[in-house]
């Protein structure tokens, strides 16, 4: 911010570097809007995804499952994750440098608090800039949640998925306090760079928004691979100890223990909005501390929107360049499309092989009251999968819910090599109303994971 002036008028004003936020700013620059976008954080130009989320958390997928036998744990891991920092840092200039590089964008690097509806204060260490705007997008993403456990928050041994990931020390002994699909993804990928880890999740099972049949062979591929999962775990302390923690359960009524050199706090996030002074421009809030939205990402201040994760929406960064579009919509087009718009979004946890669903489950799907029929099979037994084979990894299962009068894809759940690709395709064609006999019947480049849905779909093992 050195040469700035103390005070500064722009079109539209974007606070956080996020997917949407970005994507929005660099649209309306090109436009020849004067945009202003405030990031409090060197390290987060582009937002979670490249440098704290998506980009490195998969990189470490891609590392560790390349790790052979004879690779020193600790060398291997100290190396993949120089390797991701490289990655992420090229990534983060990236983002700067395409914004930052027009002449109609000017990044500043602070924390932006509102004075009122239409002003933000921007402080940069001594710097202090006043910021007027038309428009105002806030796209400050989130941040972990650390429950409040006895001894949990002041441990040394506690770290975030943002804090583990940057770290070059491999745990020898790594406890996951959630397993949800953040806790599940980086027990899978600690577990293949050598980790002894064990996951505690608080509900009855995990992946419990997932059928059981799936959840099952899910849980037997993670505790194959010798991941500990205890479920009904309800994490009571941590105490510290020379050289490493322990973690006190119970489960079942009784008292049980765990050892560890770190413990991943995997409980959620929530939306970041400490420090922006909400109440001074009138932007109301959610119970959960999330920005309130209508369809098309309003505020309780017309001109101001709230994009990604900080809109208490899904937390995908596929959701917030969909934001964009609703506020760019908003901005120069039609103003018509909104959230109701979004169908068949798919979601993926990528544990090796990726658990990739959409839609329905068969429960949901029979509880809404369709008549339904079960399409699946075990990977292993797809004929016209031989990827499967090729790529030396067979294990998982297929399955979709089919509505058994109109033939229409209700949902499915894909646990297989190349799963977060299938179920793009299976989404689209549930969005644009393709029937599970078209999907079943395609021609398919052979050999490919897409050609198992002319199996898969023409497998019946149950219908009502």
């Amino acid at each position: 911010m050195e040469g700035a002036n103390h005070s500064l008028h722009a079109d539209v004003l974007v606070i956080g570097y996020g997917k949407g936020g970005k994507t929005v700013a660099a649209k309306m620059g090109r436009l020849g809007k004067r945009v202003v976008l405030v990031e409090r954080s060197d390290r987060m130009y582009g937002g979670t995804c490249p440098n704290v989320g998506c980009v490195p958390t998969k990189a470490l997928v891609h590392h560790a499952n390349n790790r052979r036998p004879e690779d020193p744990a600790q060398e291997w891991y100290e190396h993949s994750v120089t390797k991701v920092q490289a990655v992420t840092k090229m990534m983060r200039d990236g983002n700067y440098e395409g914004l930052n590089g027009m002449e109609t964008v000017t990044v500043l690097t602070g924390r932006a608090a509102f004075v009122d509806p239409h002003t933000v204060v921007v402080q940069a260490g001594r710097e202090r800039l006043t910021v007027t705007a038309d428009t105002i997008l806030i796209n400050t993403g989130s941040e972990p949640i650390i429950r409040d456990i006895p001894g949990l928050r002041d441990s040394p041994y506690t770290v975030t998925s943002t804090e583990l990931i940057e770290t070059t020390v491999l745990p020898e002994r790594l406890t996951i306090i959630g397993g949800g699909y953040l806790g599940l993804e980086f027990a899978a990928i600690y577990r293949q760079f050598g980790s002894e880890v064990t996951v505690l999740e608080a509900s009855p099972k995990i992946l419990g928004r997932v059928d059981d049949d799936v959840a099952a062979v899910a849980q037997g591929i993670l505790t194959d691979e010798g991941i500990e999962i205890i479920a009904g775990a309800q994490v009571r302390q941590v105490r510290d100890g020379d050289g490493g923690a322990t973690v006190v359960y119970d489960k079942d009524g009784h008292e049980h223990s765990v050892a560890a050199d770190a413990i991943l706090a995997a409980t959620g996030r929530a939306p970041a909005t400490r420090d922006l002074a909400l109440e001074a421009a009138g932007v109301r809030t959610t119970e959960r501390g999330a920005v309130e939205v209508d369809g098309f990402l309003r505020t309780s201040q017309p001109h101001i929107y709230a994009l990604g994760d900080v809109n208490g929406g899904p937390q995908f960064t596929y959701i917030s360049l969909d934001d964009s579009r609703i506020v760019l919509d908003q901005l120069i087009g039609e103003g018509k499309r909104s959230t109701a718009d979004r169908v068949a979004i798919p979601h993926t946890l990528f544990m090796t092989p990726p658990l990739a669903t959409v839609g329905l489950t068969e429960k949901e799907a029979r509880a809404a009251g369709h008549r339904v029929k079960i399409a699946g099979q075990p990977v292993a037994e797809i004929t016209a999968m031989p990827r499967a084979y090729i790529v030396e990894d067979p294990r998982g299962v297929m399955k979709f819910v089919l509505d058994a009068d109109t033939d229409d894809i209700l949902g499915a759940a894909l646990l297989s090599i190349d799963a977060q690709e299938l179920i793009n395709t299976v989404a689209l064609a549930m969005r644009h109303g393709v029937k599970a006999a078209e999907l079943r019947d395609a021609v398919y480049q052979h050999p490919t994971s897409t050609e198992a849905f002319n199996d898969v779909l023409a497998t019946i093992v149950r219908a009502d």
